[in-house]
């Protein structure tokens, strides 16, 4: 006698086969045999397999009646899992180039900064040596004996000034570093002791 609930196992010697091989195979066609106490729908929430899909390849007219012994051939297909593994591969490859083209961008706009800062340093240090330049041609002609009354050296600095910053001696660089050593202090900048300069006619 059949009963009307019955249920799907595996055959002992290709339990194991299946369950690591078949389940990650793509379309593979597997054969079980029903035992007592299966019904289709235990096979098909099992194996996630629909249940009208075992009907259909098995020519299950009635999906309430199977019977023991029963052998079912239905395809697993892991077509699904396969798509969700290569998704998930792209989205990961979508991601490292967005980090690639990110870092790149990064880069780019660093070495930008970079040159910017380079040329910007580049011109406004040129300004201050032709603004400094000026100034010396303006007050001594670059001669380290220059005198106009207290008033003494390449960037005629007073005798207040001269006590202050140095350049009281005849050497070229230590009249140099008294003069911008005076700049600096009441100007700030070569540039801007030239601008005040040619506005007074001193500085």
């Amino acid at each position: 006698m059949f009963n009307i609930k019955k249920t799907l196992t595996i055959a002992a010697g290709v339990a194991g086969a299946l369950a690591f091989g078949g389940a990650h195979a793509s379309a593979d066609t597997t054969d079980y045999v029903v035992q007592s106490g299966d019904t289709l729908n235990k096979i098909s929430a099992k194996y996630n397999v629909s249940v009208d899909k075992i009907a259909a390849q098995n020519n299950i007219s009635n999906v309430n009646w199977i019977v023991t012994g029963q052998h079912l051939s239905f395809a697993t297909d892991d077509t699904t899992s396969t798509q969700t593994a290569s998704s998930t591969t792209q989205a990961a490859s979508t991601t490292s180039s967005t980090d690639n083209t990110a870092s790149t961008s990064t880069q780019t706009a660093s070495t930008t900064t970079a040159a910017t800062s380079s040329t910007t340093t580049s011109s406004s240090s040129s300004s201050e040596t032709a603004a400094l330049n000026a100034l010396i041609a303006r007050e001594s002609s670059g001669n380290v004996n220059a005198t106009n009354g207290q008033y003494y050296g390449l960037g005629q600095l007073s005798a207040q000034a001269r006590s202050i910053y140095g350049g009281n001696t005849a050497d070229y660089n230590d009249q140099l570093n008294a003069m911008k050593a005076y700049i600096a202090a009441r100007y700030g900048t070569a540039v801007n002791a030239l601008a005040h300069s040619n506005s007074t006619g001193w500085y």
